[in-house]
């Protein structure tokens, strides 16, 4: 599916706070020390293993019409069925679930602050987003009162 070429900023904005976010993620911080008990980091996995079984089934029902733009692809169509009856965002909802996820497996503090930051930038994101999928789809106005934004 081909882009707009005359994306708003607004879309790369958040694209690159989202890039930036995801990098930071992985840089190995540690100022404080936490230690939790095996089993809390074995449970912890559990939403990150639900994170990637929504992953691939929201990324399958999307195919050809996947962006990380939150700006509508031109020939898209408003998908309520599958992953999205469940959330009206389902992919933003398997990158929070993972990085918690792995954020508390791995005992790092400073990848659970990540994810706090990282939810805030996919709320406004997932907020923009709605607004330009309610000027395209007139429909979407109902979807979203029937649907959660966020598991």
């Amino acid at each position: 599916m081909k882009r707009p070429e005359n994306l708003p900023v607004r879309d790369y904005l958040f694209v690159g706070l989202q890039l930036v976010l995801f990098i930071t993620y992985w840089i190995p911080v540690d100022f404080m020390e936490i230690e939790l008990p095996g089993w809390i980091r074995m449970l912890a996995l559990v939403p990150g293993i639900f994170g990637i079984v929504l992953a691939v089934v929201t990324l399958y029902q999307l195919k050809h019409t996947l962006s990380v733009f939150p700006t509508p692809v031109n020939k898209g169509k408003l998908i309520t069925g599958g992953a999205f009856s469940f959330s009206r965002h389902p992919i933003y909802t398997s990158i929070i679930l993972l990085a918690f996820s792995f954020g508390i497996f791995s005992e790092s503090e400073f990848r659970l602050i990540i994810t706090i930051l990282l939810f805030i930038v996919l709320y406004f994101k997932s907020n923009y987003e709605e607004r330009l999928l309610l000027l395209k789809y007139p429909e979407y106005s109902a979807y979203k009162k029937s649907t959660r934004k966020f598991l």
